[in-house]
């Protein structure tokens, strides 16, 4: 099994193929794979702003564009780009996928 940047290790990518593919049977419960979602996958890391205006320039696309993709405004991307505001929850996990595997990932 290869390594997966979105998990802890390789051995919580195993762990965690293995519930979901016994959730997926009907043998586990949501609720206990969403412990196993929070005990094997990584937390998304934390990006400075200038990490932030990077990744938006290499998948060169504006400000209101990126926005769209992420699904908030485009001054909130403004805002983290300059450091005002730090993206957190579901935007801090698509920019770290967005970081990893481009823009296309998200589209």
């Amino acid at each position: 099994m290869k390594t997966d940047k979105s998990h802890r290790s390789e051995i919580a990518g195993a762990a965690h193929e293995m519930m979901s593919d016994a959730h997926d049977a009907g043998v586990v419960s949501r609720a206990t794979l969403r412990s196993f979602d929070e005990a094997c996958l990584a937390p998304a890391p934390l990006l400075a702003g200038e990490e932030i205006k990077a990744i938006r320039e290499r998948e060169h696309v504006s400000q209101p564009v990126f926005a769209a993709y992420l699904n908030v405004s485009r001054n909130l991307v403004s805002d983290w780009e300059r450091g005002v505001k730090r993206p957190g929850g579901p935007a801090l996990r698509l920019l770290s996928i967005i970081q990893r595997k481009g823009l296309r990932a998200v589209a």
